[in-house]
């Protein structure tokens, strides 16, 4: 196989025989150093990856012998975010990473218009200079997200080494993540797993959507129910994969919007409460550096506890 940089920014690869047959994004994030796999997928996402000089944007293409490969890497854009200091609730922290259970309302990561009083800002605030570079000046540490209006366990990490095996084990899913929620109508079954493709909704660009087979990307929720109260249900949701927007999506296209939600939501609750009833309650992984089996959890919030004690008694 035979590699190159040029032009500072542009890598291009052409592949051998040995090389041959391997996913896309796995090949990429494995030969471009210093980039987690995340990263690439949202490169190939947004069409800065050519293949024999057309645009690939399967993540999934396997690779073919002399197949030529480049990959254009944005300069990262240099804006200044500012340490804040606001308090955080920290479940678990050592040199290597740091757990949050982030409280509902609180943005992620800064962008255009909202570069204050979000969880980066605490982050810097909190952990000093002591955060993975990785994902850049705007989402320093973050290995993955959760929306403002979803609470819950977010794993950040304080060195790239960190960042790289706790992104790794995301996509390979051998990290867990398990949610719970309340939706709208009741279910036909006890338990079952949702599967289909998610992308951007062709008809409003600000909204994911499930999209017909062989576009957008694969996506995978397993749902059991815990509770039923005749026009809503409390539900554990397990992510088999991290797409935008995935639980939400998923649960509103099969006709259980989550509660609350405001841009997936039905007319019935969208208006109630401060967004979704959406906690990320679990968090399984190996500790990038130890490799100890780590097993995280969050008790739902007071607003979210006390809801459930209102459909238990309205149903009694």
């Amino acid at each position: 196989m035979m590699n190159e940089q040029i032009n500072g920014d542009i890598y291009r690869f052409e592949i051998s025989q040995e090389s041959t047959g391997v996913r896309l994004d796995k090949f990429l994030s494995e030969h471009l150093g210093g980039f987690s796999r995340s990263f690439v997928q949202k490169l190939i996402e947004n069409g800065d990856v050519i293949v024999n000089g057309r645009v690939q944007q399967k993540e999934s293409y396997k690779t073919k012998a002399s197949d030529v490969i480049e990959v254009d890497v944005p300069k990262p854009v240099e804006l200044s975010v500012e340490a804040e200091d606001i308090p955080l609730n920290v479940v678990f922290e050592d040199e290597h990473m740091i757990v949050i259970n982030k409280p509902q309302g609180m943005v992620t990561h800064p962008a255009v218009g909202n570069m204050s009083g979000t969880l980066v800002n605490a982050l810097m605030h909190h952990c000093k200079d002591c955060l993975s570079g990785i994902n850049g000046v705007m989402r320093p540490g973050i290995v993955h997200r959760l929306d403002k209006d979803t609470s819950g366990l977010l794993v950040v990490a304080k060195t790239d080494t960190a960042h790289l095996s706790l992104s790794e084990q995301i996509s390979t899913k051998s990290a867990s993540r398990i949610y719970f929620a309340v939706v709208e109508n009741n279910f036909t079954s006890d338990s079952g797993v949702i599967e289909t493709q998610i992308g951007r909704n062709p008809s409003d660009r600000l909204k994911m959507a499930v999209l017909p087979a062989g576009t957008g990307r694969y996506a995978k929720t397993e749902y059991t129910v815990l509770e039923r109260f005749g026009e809503f249900t409390y539900v554990r949701l397990k992510l088999y994969t991290g797409r935008t927007h995935q639980i939400r999506v998923h649960m509103s296209h099969y006709g259980h919007p989550i509660y609350g939600d405001r841009t997936y939501g039905s007319n019935k609750t969208r208006e109630k409460g401060n967004g979704q009833f959406l906690h990320a309650g679990i968090l399984e992984l190996n500790h990038p550096v130890t490799g100890e089996r780590m097993k995280f959890t969050a008790p739902i919030p007071g607003y979210f506890e006390e809801l459930l004690d209102k459909l238990r008694n309205k149903r009694k």
